[in-house]
């Protein structure tokens, strides 16, 4: 990642430390609770920023988990098929965000699983938005048994 004095003022202030590690813990936090306590595994936060920065994205995100991923993913074939290379730009960011978020005790690394220690709180405006979508992006891939089927579904390699 460039220096902050380098970063353009729109993309620093949008792909913040804190911001990705708000995100990352809130998708950690759901997925426990709708996985009945089992850890969301870390290289999902990977997943749940390209789902939940871009606007289109987050837009047409299902409302509920009874909306399968299989079914989402096949009525979206456009929003799937940015969502690898999305998940490689973003990386760098999810990566500075993790390790804020550790350094900051907002998650911990337990066996290999993100843990938040993230309280819901009440926002408004787009970053209720981002992390509305953040709760869902968790609670909604916490279904499924294996991560890998995630990870295949969304075009993406962990």
């Amino acid at each position: 990642m460039p220096s902050w004095a380098q970063r353009p003022q729109a993309g620093a202030a949008f792909l913040n430390p804190a911001l990705m590690a708000v995100v990352a813990g809130t998708a950690a936090r759901d997925y426990e609770r709708e996985a009945s306590g089992r850890l969301m595994p870390w290289p999902m936060a990977f997943l749940v920023a390209p789902l939940v920065l871009p606007r289109p994205t987050r837009q047409v995100l299902p409302v509920s988990t009874r909306t399968h991923l299989t079914s989402w993913v096949a009525n979206h074939p456009a929003l799937v098929a940015s969502l690898a290379s999305r998940s490689t730009s973003l990386a760098p960011a999810v990566r500075e965000g993790l390790r804020f978020g550790l350094r900051h005790r907002m998650l911990t690394v337990e066996q290999g699983s993100l843990k938040s220690r993230i309280p819901k709180s009440r926002t408004e405006g787009e970053l209720a938005d981002l992390i509305k979508a953040a709760s869902m992006v968790g609670r909604w891939t916490a279904r499924s048994d294996n991560p890998s089927t995630v990870f295949a579904l969304l075009g993406v390699r962990p």
